[in-house]
């Protein structure tokens, strides 16, 4: 069987992938994995960027799959941003990639706007249930850090995009973009505009998805990733 990486989002874990691969492990060898800081990871200074996520990946590529065998990847949202970043910083390492309401447009604006929901206090009183989730998720003593640290990351994704218009062209890797029809988050325009000038690449649709992991249909996503990788 072949290799398939499966990858979080901001403030996520890998265990949120679990019901996804469970879809999957008929056919792949599922991997999932903590981007450093997550899920209790360790939090290490100066390892919060896009960059440093991207080596988390390879790391682990390097330690867990066999050298030469066919590695696909799976990202969601911030993960699906990682995995492309992969796919055009150290190319034949990812054979293709798929994202999932992934945000790719980034300037000041947007991420001032983000940003503004990343407060922890905030969090706390407006919407709690959200906020025990993250400190259940990353530890009672670390979740406010994984915040304030993605918040800080954000802001200087704002100021330089990590990956810009014309490294798309420059991506081998056969891509899928996927995106949820109610997403509130990422357009699809912005979704649209990195899908065309992606050498290879499919766009899709979810009907009836919201940006929330937790509501997608895993069984309609499991299929689609299938459908994508064997074609």
């Amino acid at each position: 069987m072949q290799h398939l990486l499966l990858l979080h989002g901001a403030l996520g874990d890998r265990d949120q992938l679990v019901p996804l691969g469970d879809q999957l492990a008929d056919e792949y060898y599922v991997h999932r994995l903590n981007f450093t800081g997550h899920g209790g990871e360790p939090l290490l200074a100066d390892a919060w960027s896009i960059a440093s996520f991207a080596q988390d990946v390879v790391t682990y590529m390097d330690i867990y799959v066999p050298a030469g065998e066919p590695v696909h990847l799976f990202g969601y949202s911030m993960g699906g941003y990682v995995g492309m970043y992969i796919c055009r910083h150290y190319p034949g390492r990812i054979s293709r990639a798929i994202t999932l309401a992934t945000k790719f447009n980034w300037d000041e604006e947007v991420a001032t706007r983000e940003v503004r929901m990343l407060h922890a206090e905030t969090i706390r009183q407006k919407v709690p249930a959200f906020a025990e989730e993250l400190e259940k998720r990353h530890g009672s003593h670390k979740w406010k850090d994984v915040l304030e640290r993605t918040a800080g990351m954000l802001l200087e994704m704002g100021k330089g995009n990590p990956l810009q218009a014309a490294d798309y062209p420059a991506i081998s890797a056969p891509c899928l973009l996927l995106l949820g029809d109610r997403d509130k988050m990422v357009s699809l325009d912005e979704t649209t505009q990195v899908y065309k000038q992606l050498p290879v690449a499919q766009l899709g649709v979810l009907p009836a998805t919201p940006h929330a992991l937790e509501q997608v249909d895993m069984v309609a996503l499991g299929a689609m990733i299938k459908k994508f990788i064997g074609s």
